[in-house]
């Protein structure tokens, strides 16, 4: 399993954003996974008073006062993206924050869309605009927007193509629509994508922000919603979820063109299936044994692995008492084709932290594995307890893995896992390795100048701190490779500023 046999459809992961619920970035969200963080809150009375929820409903004992979200979903960087400021209160804040997660991720990719010569593909998808509804109530103000703006900015159409436009990104760009496997399903089409060169790189993900946020939400017994406010995924008392909201993309290119241009590979996609479950089942909304089956065996298939080489299944995790042993029954009928073992790979969901993020729950999954294998270690899926008596973990090949575990491996690389399956059928699963050790080139030079820019001079002063920040956290990070990022990674602003240093410690 040496990685100079590169196949010619593997795609590297070289760069990530994500904003999540508790987690401002994607090193804070591994942070509190790693360290089992549950970001679910309650909401009190007063709270969700103050957000217009009505006295009546809060009496209501069916009513169920949590919810997961996101920080600051009513601020956006509107002149950064040459907008007006009534053009941006216009905008669903979906397609605000997911403009500032793709610029984000691209920069954390290490390149300037202007100066790539490569075309650059965006495939996303988002809920429905519950924003729009706000504003419809607001007649006076839908009148001063102007309805056709409005519509503009609330149809989910345009979450994929004003990302294009603003950031000048000329590859295919279109909405990924399939309910909660949404964001996974738009990692797989990108894949495929840039396998047959449509493009050279991609911006794959999704977002969820339903306004208001602070709202809880009714439980009905048999639905999927939890009557608790929490996630217990496998545990004995699932009987549903909590949904949130979350936003993440990764940056996707070709493995032997990431290698060949010296990106920071963060994980390797090795092989990727997508199917739907069709009529055999009960309900459209049901989940689908065979059709999740299918999905799995392909993805090992497409891959060339043998699922006895995988060590983590992120899973779907619907946490509902129905639901989750039929995603064990299917994951142990796929590896069962290929091997004996029990108890050899762990299980988790990243539900069991923040919740269901619908049509970003799957770009949630993928940036929690890809953060794991990058840390070499698997973080605890939360709230299982006792394990559902209806699935029979001892004799299959998985166990739900429920503490932070060192994520050992022997003689191959790291391996795991991804699913997402949404309602109607649509199953996704991403096979994913670690990335491949890549020589290390040794440095010219003594002293290396930084650059940083900015749009304005608080701008340069937040770039500065989010420099040491990074530093502060990634001490032996090679102050060489920042400064080519640097000067050819980024787009140069008017606000300046050069650095001359010889390491970290230096350079803060």
């Amino acid at each position: 399993g040496n990685h100079n046999g590169m196949k010619a459809d593997e795609i590297a992961i070289i760069g990530m954003c994500g904003r999540f619920p508790g987690a401002t970035d994607i090193d804070g969200f591994w942070e509190n996974l790693r360290d089992g963080v549950e970001s679910i809150v309650t909401f009190s009375p007063q709270e969700l008073a103050e957000a217009g929820v009505d006295p009546a409903v809060l009496a209501d004992p069916t009513y169920v006062p949590a919810g997961s979200v996101l920080e600051d979903i009513d601020l956006f960087d509107a002149a950064f993206f040459g907008f007006s400021p009534r053009e941006a209160e216009s905008l669903d804040p979906q397609q605000r924050i997911f403009l500032e997660v793709a610029w984000h991720a691209l920069e954390n990719a290490g390149y300037n869309p202007e100066a790539y010569p490569g075309l650059i593909g965006v495939y996303a998808g988002c809920a429905m605009s519950s924003y729009m509804d706000r504003l419809q109530s607001n007649p006076a103000f839908m009148a001063m927007l102007g309805y056709l703006q409005v519509y503009i900015g609330n149809e989910k159409d345009y979450l994929a193509t004003r990302v294009s436009y603003k950031l000048n990104l000329r590859g295919p760009s279109f909405n990924v629509q399939s309910a909660c496997s949404t964001s996974l399903l738009a990692v797989a089409v990108a894949a495929d994508a840039l396998v047959n060169h449509q493009c050279d790189m991609a911006l794959a993900g999704g977002i969820c922000i339903r306004v208001p946020s602070k709202a809880g939400y009714y439980y009905e017994p048999g639905g999927i919603y939890s009557p608790d406010g929490h996630c217990r995924v496998f545990d004995e008392r699932a009987q549903g979820v909590v949904f949130g909201n979350g936003a993440g993309v990764v940056v996707l290119k070709r493995l032997k063109d990431a290698v060949a241009d010296g990106d920071a590979i963060d994980a390797v996609l090795k092989g990727w299936a997508v199917n739907n479950d069709g009529a055999f089942k009960q309900s459209f909304t049901a989940p689908g044994l065979s059709g999740q089956a299918d999905v799995i065996m392909r993805a090992h298939q497409r891959a060339r692995v043998n699922p006895e080489s995988i060590s983590y299944i992120e899973t779907h995790g619907t946490g509902t008492s129905l639901g989750d042993p039929v995603e064990i029954a299917a994951l142990t009928q796929a590896f069962r084709t290929r091997t004996k073992k029990k108890r050899f790979c762990a299980v988790g969901s990243v539900k069991t932290n923040v919740g269901h993020l619908d049509p970003a729950a799957g770009v949630a999954s993928l940036i929690k594995t890809v953060q794991a294998l990058r840390h070499k270690q698997i973080p605890p899926s939360l709230n299982c307890a006792n394990p559902n008596p209806a699935i029979d973990f001892a004799k299959s090949p998985f166990y739900v893995n429920t503490r932070l575990t060192e994520w050992k491996c022997g003689k191959r690389p790291r391996r795991a896992g991804v699913s997402a399956f949404g309602i109607g059928g649509t199953n996704v699963h991403i096979v994913i390795e670690e990335a491949p050790a890549l020589a290390q080139r040794e440095s010219s030079r003594t002293y290396q100048l930084l650059t940083l820019s900015a749009r304005s001079a608080s701008g340069l002063e937040t770039a500065a701190s989010n420099i040491i920040d990074y530093l502060d956290r990634n001490p032996d990070v090679d102050c060489a490779d920042m400064a080519y990022t640097l000067q050819t990674g980024r787009k140069a602003f008017h606000h300046r500023l050069a650095v001359i240093c010889q390491d970290p410690a230096d350079l803060i």
